[in-house]
């Protein structure tokens, strides 16, 4: 599980995050929406270690991320094009990835096992990773979140810069991970691509989660008035 608490984040004095409490657990496909600004990233960062929260904790299978860093055993993540190693090519990053994670695997069965989302451009591309297209950085980094064995991953607008064919296999493999018993947590400003993919969604405005829905017609029909107003 993993479970936010009394998290809070200021910068400049101006409120970015305040959630009171919030568990995650293993086997949800969860989206994150919310405008620009509402603290999306921030949250995501907070849960990752990456910035220091004013008051509360996140914890990843009982372990606060700011103490220990034994959750990063149970999740992976890509939040942006920073995460990459951008002067190793698609083949060597993947690779380097799947040993820092102990995976058993190697990069061939990887991409084999994700012939579909990866295609030959990544499969056969000698370019440098800096060297490509934002779509195909992002399918880079959504192929590394499956290196080892996770039990969440988190995913950080990967719909923003894919074409729409490489968007419906990413809905795809998101319901794959939920089958195999993984978490995913992705953000998302269309609605539609929470909708095909999560069965939970949680709108996040000024910091604050206004709603933590299931995903239903219902729920999606009134996000989409929400934001129609």
């Amino acid at each position: 599980m993993i479970k936010i608490q009394n998290l809070r984040k200021s910068f400049n004095g101006v409120p970015a995050l305040n959630i009171e409490d919030l568990e995650i657990n293993p086997g949800e496909c969860i989206g994150i929406v919310g405008n620009n600004g509402a603290g999306k990233t921030t949250f995501f960062k907070s849960v990752l270690d990456l910035i220091k929260p004013d008051t509360g904790f996140v914890s990843v299978e009982n372990v606060h991320v700011n103490i220990s860093a034994d959750w990063q055993n149970h999740l992976n993540a890509f939040i942006d094009e920073s995460f990459l190693i951008e002067f190793l090519k698609p083949k060597e990053y993947l690779t380097f990835i799947l040993k820092m994670k102990n995976s058993q695997f190697d990069v061939e069965e990887l991409l084999s096992s994700y012939a579909d989302f990866s295609n030959k451009d990544i499969d056969e591309n000698k370019k440098y990773i800096r060297d490509l297209s934002t779509g195909t950085k992002v399918r880079i980094g959504v192929l590394s979140l499956l290196a080892g064995d996770p039990k969440y991953m988190i995913m950080d607008e990967p719909f923003a810069h894919l074409d729409p064919t490489s968007q419906a296999k990413l809905r795809k493999l998101i319901r794959a991970q939920k089958e195999e018993g993984r978490c995913v947590i992705v953000s998302s400003h269309n609605l539609q691509n929470i909708a095909e993919s999560c069965d939970r969604v949680i709108l996040i405005e000024a910091g604050i989660v206004k709603y933590d829905v299931e995903v239903n017609e219902e729920s999606m029909r009134k996000l989409g008035e929400y934001f129609d107003n």
